[in-house]
């Protein structure tokens, strides 16, 4: 069983979240608040929102203790990117592009990441 969240169209960049996603995969859900607690990028103030979510929707779906939960699952996809124009010189336009990111984090028991790598 595994309690998900997903947060889509954050107006942060996908290459920009995955720097942060990829430091909490596979940490303990304390553990991995605790770092983005503290982690100085804009991203991981977004990720933790996520993550604070998928903890309150593993307490709705009664998984376990948030305390032995352990994030199974987290990728970010690419999502919409918001075109604008900027002007350039002699009557140019330089294109400017505004990237939008989809972002998921699933939280499991301990056994939970453990087994689906196993299971490859």
């Amino acid at each position: 069983m595994e309690a998900k969240a997903t947060l889509k169209h954050a107006r942060v960049a996908p290459r920009k979240v995955r720097l942060v996603v990829d430091l909490i995969r596979d940490k303990q859900a304390g553990e991995a608040l605790n770092m983005l607690r503290f982690l100085k990028r804009h991203a991981a103030k977004v990720v933790e929102k996520v993550l604070k979510s998928a903890l309150a929707n593993a307490q709705v779906k009664e998984i376990g203790d948030p305390d032995t939960l352990w994030v199974s699952t987290a990728y970010v996809n690419g999502g919409p990117t918001l075109k604008r124009v900027q002007p350039g010189p002699m009557g140019r336009a330089n294109p400017i592009k505004k990237r939008t990111s989809h972002i998921t984090l699933g939280l499991s028991p301990k056994g939970g990441a453990q087994e689906k790598k196993g299971g490859r």
